[in-house]
């Protein structure tokens, strides 16, 4: 059965080509609605043997859709053969809610997502468009050690620390229980946490965090158990709105750095996980929370538990499952991937080309130790993709950068030095880079601020005026979070500014 496609545009990118492996007209329409919104072509076949030839065809699919019928205990032998023939396409499997056997199986197998009978066409469109539109899926190079873990990047398993840890991911997603991970800042942790949901049976269902070191109390227990309309302050109603916890029902929480939760939000957490519902400030009716919780840290545990700010009740529901994610220093082999799965994704955000690493670059940076980990890493990517390695040999956009423009371990590859002059502001400077020496972060704030004010926040003109890049311009905009005012904002975000509630 070819389901015809939406007419495109002759200059348009090629069709997705999604395989429907199914007997159910019901799910082949549902499929039909889907493909047809997004311009997807649609195939069916209703055997495993017709879809592996398919798979194996010069116009083979994009991605397939594997319906699992009820009671055929043959059809995951598909998914274990799709799998060898091509590691690379992703599958989404079609569970029966009372199949919890072939749905752990299928997400062994590799199976992209396992979705659960009864669902509507809302969750199985967000399930197949979320990966179509993950980032990494345009990179240039691919491997079979960089795995999609949805919109926040990629697991790198390269490294034997890191197959070995993968290893224990997957065992740990089949589990179903809580587990506690830990690591260095910026190890990727959350990284770990997605892995561990894609490949469960709760792949279906929605993946929430919760940074607890970003939000003071009052806010945090509004996250995660949601807003009540039973609080009022004068004329000005609280908004209704579901928590974290009410959205991920099914799903997975991720909680980060759980030792900033203050002491009497961790009770009320570890009672979700005992009783898996909860009761909301200022309401009386109990609110269902299928919930799997996963757990991030940093800190020293022991540290945290001896001062009262983890625990102990929670700390051993968490840790009887604990991963350790190891530092960058100790991932040598993974560093040039993860140079160029960091440039890729930096330079498709700002819309810029990538720049390729010399040889140099490269073994200097496996050499660097990385305190900051990925976020070190991630800093001195957006670092070169701007400047580039000569104005980095010559210091233009940074300090304390060694020969080959790795930054010293003394100095955090995110900061750059201020630009500016201590007697003043000329607001047209003769050159930007003869500012370079100065110390004045504000001030250069301000020079970069009063050329985009005089170009009317026109960003090519404004680099103009100051001599710099286009990059550069764009660089520093984002390192110092500027955004224009309301008078040269579009239309429709000077309505979005003026609606009523609106917290600026």
């Amino acid at each position: 059965m070819q389901v015809p496609p939406k007419a495109m545009a002759e200059n348009a990118i090629e069709t997705t080509r999604v395989l429907v492996v199914s007997r159910e007209t019901e799910l082949l329409g549902l499929l039909c609605s889907i493909g047809d919104s997004y311009s997807w072509q649609l195939e069916n076949v209703v055997s495993g043997w017709d879809a592996m030839e398919r798979v194996q065809s010069d116009i083979s699919p994009h991605v397939l859709v594997l319906d699992l019928p009820r009671g055929d205990s043959d059809s995951l032998h598909i998914l274990r053969w799709l799998r060898r023939l091509r590691p690379d396409l992703p599958v989404f499997v079609i569970c029966h809610a009372g199949d919890g056997v072939r749905q752990t199986e299928a997400a062994r197998l590799g199976a992209e997502a396992v979705v659960v009978r009864p669902f509507d066409q809302e969750q199985l469109e967000t399930v197949i468009r979320k990966h179509l539109e993950a980032p990494n899926s345009q990179l240039d190079f691919a491997s079979e050690h960089v795995e999609p873990v949805g919109d926040e990047g990629s697991f790198v398993s390269i490294s034997p620390v890191m197959q070995k840890l993968r290893a224990q991911a997957e065992l740990l997603a089949q589990a179903d229980v809580p587990v506690l991970i830990l690591g260095e800042n910026g190890t990727g942790k959350s990284a770990i946490a997605r892995l561990i949901h894609r490949l469960s049976v709760r792949s279906g269902f929605s993946f929430q965090a919760i940074n607890c070191a970003t939000l003071p109390g009052n806010l945090l227990e509004m996250e995660l158990f949601g807003r009540s309309n039973s609080s009022s302050r004068g004329a000005e109603i609280c908004r209704i709105g579901p928590g974290k916890l009410e959205m991920a029902n099914k799903g997975v929480l991720l909680v980060e750095e759980i030792t900033e939760m203050p002491p009497d939000l961790q009770a009320k957490l570890l009672h979700v996980m005992q009783e898996r519902q909860f009761v909301r400030s200022g309401e009386s009716r109990s609110i269902r929370a299928d919930v799997r919780v996963l757990a991030t840290s940093s800190a020293n545990l022991d540290q945290a538990l001896a001062e009262k700010r983890l625990r102990e009740d929670l700390y051993y529901r968490l840790s009887a499952f604990t991963v350790h994610v190891p530092p960058l220093r100790q991932r040598k082999e993974e560093i040039e991937i993860l140079l160029q799965f960091s440039m890729q994704k930096l330079a498709q955000h700002y819309g810029l080309p990538s720049r390729t690493f010399t040889p140099t670059v490269v073994q200097a940076a496996a050499n660097n130790a990385w305190p900051g980990n990925f976020t070190e890493l991630e800093s001195f990517v957006k670092r070169y993709l701007f400047a580039g390695e000569q104005e980095l040999l010559s210091g233009t956009m940074g300090s304390k950068i060694d020969r080959n423009g790795i930054p010293s371990s003394a100095t955090s590859a995110a900061a750059l030095p201020p630009i500016g002059d201590d007697a003043g502001f000329n607001p047209e400077p003769k050159s930007l880079k003869s500012l370079i020496q100065s110390v004045k972060t504000e001030t250069e704030k301000n020079a970069i601020a009063a050329a985009l004010d005089k170009t009317r926040w026109n960003r090519k003109a404004a680099a103009r005026l100051l001599k710099v890049s286009y990059r550069t311009i764009l660089y520093k905009i984002d390192q110092y979070h500027m955004i224009a005012p309301q008078a040269y904002a579009s239309p429709f975000l000077r309505n979005e500014m003026k609606r009523p509630g609106r917290v600026s």
